[in-house]
This record gives C-alpha cells, sequence and structure tokens, in this order.
C-alpha cells in the first residue's frame, strides 16, 4: 500500500521551521543564558505542574521527561527492567550526568501521579533538590480541587523561600498571559491540522514544542510559523492519506519513531491528544480571575489523564477531536509497563467501536527493534479504512499478544 503513495506535501526545505530543527541547542543557550543572569533553572516532570508559578518566581520551567533509548541501561542498574521507558530514561539522564538541564536545575517539581514516578522520585531526589506535588486523583471531587489548590500554594511558598522572592497576584497573572498566549498560538497551529490539505505532518507540528516555555524567542518563532502556514491555502499536491487520531502516552522529545512510522506507512496524525500534543494546551487560565492561584488550580487539575479516576473527561475529549479533525481511525500509544494507560486503552477501543473508527493499540518501547511488526499492523489499519472496514477491532491481539 504505501508504495502508490506520494510525499506528503511538496519535498523541498522550510526555511519557517529551521530554528525549531535546533530546539535543543537553542533551549540550552537560553537556559545558560538566564542562568548568568540569576534566574534559577527548575525542571518540571509533568504537565500538571503550573509553568506559571515558575515564571512568577522569576525561574525558567525545562522539561526534563526523559526520550533517549541509551539511558535505559543505567537506570536499570537501579529500576526494574519492566518499567516504563519514559520513567527510566529520564532517571538514567541523573545516573550519567548526560542532561546538561537537569545539572542546571536549583529545583526539581515532581507530582504524585503513576507509582513508578513516585518511587523514581525518591532515588532522583537523592541527588537534586526536588519538591513533589501532591495531586489527588479524583478529577470532580470539590475536596480534591480544595487539596490541589493547597499544594499548589506550597509550591508557591516553596518557589518563595528557596529563591528569596515575592510571587504576588500580579506577577502570578503577567505569568497566565504568557502561557495563554504560548497555548494559543499551539492552538491555533494544530488548528491547522483540520484542513483538507494540512501545511504541516503529526511530526512536524510535535517539533514545534519547546522544552522550555514562556521564552519570548519561542513565542516569537511560533508567530512566524504561524503567519506563514495560515498563508498557504495547499501545501502540494498529495495522494489520499489516512487521517490519525494519535492518543496515548506522551512522546517526547527522543522518542517520537511511532509516529514516523505512522506517517512514513501511509498516515497523517491530524490529531494527538497526548500530553505532548492538545490536551494540556486546549484549557487557558483565567487571568482576570480574583484568586489567581484558585484559577491556576482549576486548569491544570482538568488535565485529562490516565492517573486520574474516573477519567471520563478523555472519554469525552477523544469523540470531540474525532470530530473536529476529521479522524478515519485512532491509534493508541502504549509505553511498556505505562499501567494507568494500559487498562484504559480497553476503554478507548469500546469508544472506538462506538464511533465506528478502526482502532489500533500499539504497546512498545524506546528501541525501534519492533518496528517492521508495527508497520505491518499500521498497514493493515489503513488498509481497512480504504476498504471502508469499521471493525478492524475486531481482529486485533490480545494484549497479551501484543506484547513485543
Amino acid at each position: 500500500m504505501s508504495g502508490s503513495i506520494t510525499e506528503l506535501r511538496a519535498p523541498g526545505p522550510r526555511p519557517e521551521l529551521a530554528w525549531f530543527g535546533q530546539m535543543i541547542p537553542h533551549c540550552l543557550e537560553q537556559a545558560r543564558a538566564a542562568q548568568a543572569q540569576g534566574k534559577p533553572i527548575v525542571g518540571i516532570l509533568c504537565e500538571f505542574t503550573p509553568r506559571e508559578l515558575i515564571l512568577a518566581a522569576g525561574g525558567v520551567p525545562v522539561c526534563l521527561c526523559g526520550g533517549d533509548a541509551r539511558t535505559i541501561p543505567a537506570a536499570e542498574e537501579h529500576l526494574p527492567n519492566n518499567l516504563c521507558p519514559l520513567i527510566k530514561s529520564t532517571y538514567g539522564y541523573s545516573v550519567l550526568r548526560s542532561n546538561p538541564f537537569l545539572e542546571m536545575a536549583s529545583l526539581l517539581v515532581a507530582e504524585t501521579t503513576c507509582d513508578g514516578k513516585k518511587k523514581m522520585y525518591e532515588l532522583l531526589g537523592e541527588r537534586y533538590p526536588m519538591h513533589v506535588l501532591e495531586l489527588p486523583q479524583k478529577p470532580h471531587s470539590r475536596t480534591g480541587l480544595a487539596q490541589w489548590e493547597t499544594a499548589l500554594r506550597r509550591l508557591q511558598a516553596e518557589l518563595e523561600r528557596r529563591f528569596e522572592v515575592t510571587i504576588t497576584d500580579e506577577a502570578v497573572r503577567a505569568a497566565i498571559g504568557v502561557m495563554n498566549r504560548e497555548r494559543r498560538l499551539r492552538r491555533e497551529l494544530a488548528a491547522l491540522m483540520k484542513r483538507d490539505y494540512p501545511p504541516l505532518t503529526g511530526r512536524e507540528l510535535l517539533e514545534l514544542k519547546s522544552s522550555i516555555s514562556g521564552q519570548p524567542e519561542y513565542l516569537e518563532q511560533l508567530e512566524t510559523v504561524l503567519a506563514a502556514l495560515k498563508a498557504e491555502e495547499r501545501a502540494g499536491v498529495r495522494r489520499r492519506r489516512v487521517r490519525v487520531l494519535m492518543t496515548g502516552v506522551p512522546m517526547v522529545h527522543g522518542a517520537e519513531w511511532v509516529l514516523e512510522l505512522v506517517e512514513k506507512h501511509g498516515g497523517l496524525v491530524v490529531a494527538q491528544e497526548n500530553c505532548t500534543g492538545l490536551k494540556p494546551i486546549l484549557e487557558d487560565v483565567d487571568k482576570d480571575a480574583p484568586d489567581p492561584m484558585h484559577a491556576l488550580a482549576l486548569k491544570y487539575y482538568h488535565l485529562p489523564c490516565s492517573v486520574m479516576t474516573p477519567n471520563n473527561d478523555r472519554m469525552e475529549l477523544l469523540p470531540r477531536l474525532a470530530a473536529e479533525y476529521r479522524a478515519e481511525c485512532i491509534i493508541e500509544l502504549v509505553w511498556q509497563a505505562c499501567i494507568t494507560y494500559d487498562v484504559e486503552s480497553y476503554r478507548v477501543k469500546r469508544l472506538a467501536e462506538e464511533l465506528e473508527l478502526p482502532y489500533l493499540r500499539i504497546t512498545t518501547d524506546y528501541s525501534v527493534s519492533d518496528s517492521a511488526r508495527i508497520a505491518v499492523r499500521v498497514e493493515a489499519l489503513f488498509e481497512s479504512v480504504h476498504h471502508g472496514s469499521a471493525d478492524f477491532q475486531a481482529r486485533e491481539p490480545s494484549h497479551r499478544e501484543d506484547a513485543p
């Protein structure tokens, strides 16, 4: 099938995306310059941490989630082999001392999300200063929201104490404005994928996410790209590609190979529901709220992560995205040993059946050793779309058979 499909767009360099091709070096340059100016580097390990609080404290929030398979063997000297690769890769950087952002960090902010992360944080906290946010996991509980707001106020106090600053409501509102601007720009870029002829591939869209948030240069680059892409009505003649809604685990920097494989074999990932895609940017913070800390708590507590129970919000979000982006199938990615997403995949599969969309669940890790097997299954999924079949789920392997 894939041999009959042309490129996603006319070939040739895209100068407006060149800056993002060097995103990590740019971020490293920004972090070093900020540190030279006396600004603290604060490492974050999940989307639940409000970057606004770090910005309001004069800090620089840097995402430290590991996407490099090469750091995993070092991590396995301390961690069990049957653990999520994202957790192992993140910790492996600390063992090898190979992540300059981690080594520059004056503080790490973590959250009590999955059990694997919580226990890894205990070891990471022996090496680096760390503050752990206690995340209640009942998303529509009033007491849970109150507890979450208390946890954020404790983080505020810790940032003030450690960095000898006072975080005012005005500073929080200013930081909210910065992050709302970033979310808006990323939403507008993502919305371009709703077109009949999207100007980006899903992989290119993913590359427009920076490891450091809220920096002026990054926001300016997003605006430049958005202006250029809005001017494009069609991005070249293409044959039919399958419009894919991708869901499941985050695809952090360095761990994008499954998305690349999907697009190489005939798909176009028009929507990414995951934490590195749409999920964290769909909702802004009310910067005019009487209490900006309460407004922060409201926004971040609404993230439909699989650690939440029951996570009905995700099941409401997926049909909405499928309709808005006119998805023709759903592909769910689950990193090995990610228990919460693994269990929740049953509900996603059932939802796909209700939507009459072919569904494929991919369980793998950061190694590309099973890419040939996955490619065969992806092509079979796309063949079912081309032939108008919505019962592809019935031919899916069981969870046991699906393991690499």
